[in-house]
């Protein structure tokens, strides 16, 4: 029997400088989504818990946390770019681009903007990604860039291994 090793993510190897990848499914932020988040970060600004007040805001109606929005774009991107990740070197330029409302269904697309190997260690490389979240009208609500160290092929961890006949 042939084993057969499949890691979870995308490989060094596998980036190309170039490509975009599109982050399926989408995630709808509910009300619940964003007070449960916003309490559990210590952020009680009422534009995000209290529906009065956020009715006679300019936006009139509650905003979801901003920092809700960026933990679920990075979570949308974790099959496509960083599941096989060694770590998170550096989130920049995180841009909030347009207000998120509970309801709204948030996707993503990443673009590869750099790929280089490791100068201390050959079992790795560096690659730099720029992501933009989308609502469900297509209206760009949220950027940022970030730069991942993720393993080579050869060296990727494999946590499962499965046994062919």
């Amino acid at each position: 029997m042939a084993e057969i090793h499949t890691p979870f993510g995308r490989v060094y190897e596998d980036f190309e400088v170039g490509d975009v990848i599109k982050h399926w499914p989408g995630r709808t932020i509910t009300a619940a989504d964003d007070t449960i988040f916003s309490l559990l970060a210590l952020n009680q600004h009422p534009l995000h818990i209290d529906a009065h007040y956020a009715s006679q805001s300019q936006f009139g109606e509650n905003l979801v946390n901003g920092t809700l929005v960026f933990s679920i774009a990075v979570g949308m991107t974790v099959n496509d770019i960083s599941g096989a990740a060694i770590a998170m070197l550096e989130y920049e330029n995180v841009k909030h681009l347009a207000p998120t409302f509970h309801g709204d269904t948030l996707y993503g697309h990443t673009k590869i903007l750099d790929k280089r190997e490791s100068k201390s260690k050959n079992d790795r490389g560096i690659v730099y990604v720029e992501t933009v979240i989308t609502n469900q009208r297509e209206e760009d609500v949220m950027s940022y860039r970030r730069k991942l160290l993720i393993p080579k092929s050869e060296y990727a961890a494999r946590p499962f291994t499965h046994k062919r006949k």
